[in-house]
C-alpha cells in the first residue's frame, strides 16, 4: 500500500551509515541516491524507505506520534536490527519481545530521534 516513506535527517552521511547497518540486517540495501536523499529497498522491491535532508533546508525534526514500522522475516531479524540500531548510536524505545499474540517487535530511535519499530507478525 505504501510506495515509500521519508525520514528527515540533519546529517545525511551519518544517517546513511546508520540505516546501512540497521536495514542491512533485514536484507535492505541502497537503491536510488541523490545529493539530499538516500532510498533503501528490501527483498521484493515493493516499498522503499528514504532518509533525506528537508527540502526547505530547515532542521529535520522527529514527528510527535510518528513511527515507521519495518517488517522482518523472523524474530531473530527483529533482534538483529534492534541490536544494530543500538550499536550504531540509536536509542532503545522498547527491547525486542512479544507484544501481542501475533506481534513480536522492537522499538528504537535513530540518530535524529525518529522512532522506528521492526516487527514480525504471526
Amino acid at each position: 500500500m505504501i510506495g515509500y516513506a521519508t525520514i528527515g535527517t540533519n546529517n545525511l552521511e551519518k544517517a546513511t551509515e546508520f540505516y546501512d547497518k540497521v536495514l542491512g540486517t533485514l536484507g535492505g540495501k541502497r537503491t536510488m541516491g541523490f545529493d539530499r536523499m538516500q532510498f533503501y529497498g528490501g527483498p521484493g522491491g515493493q516499498s522503499m524507505l528514504a532518509v533525506c535532508k528537508p527540502y526547505d533546508e530547515k532542521p529535520a525534526t522527529a514527528g510527535n506520534g510518528s513511527m515507521f514500522g519495518i517488517p522482518a522475516a523472523e524474530k531473530s531479524d527483529v533482534d538483529a536490527a534492534h541490536a544494530a540500531a543500538l550499536a550504531a548510536g540509536g536509542t532503545c524505545e522498547g527491547p525486542p519481545g512479544q507484544r501481542l499474540e501475533n506481534f513480536y517487535g522492537a522499538y528504537f530511535r535513530d540518530l535524529d530521534g525518529n522512532k522506528l519499530c521492526v516487527f514480525k507478525m504471526g
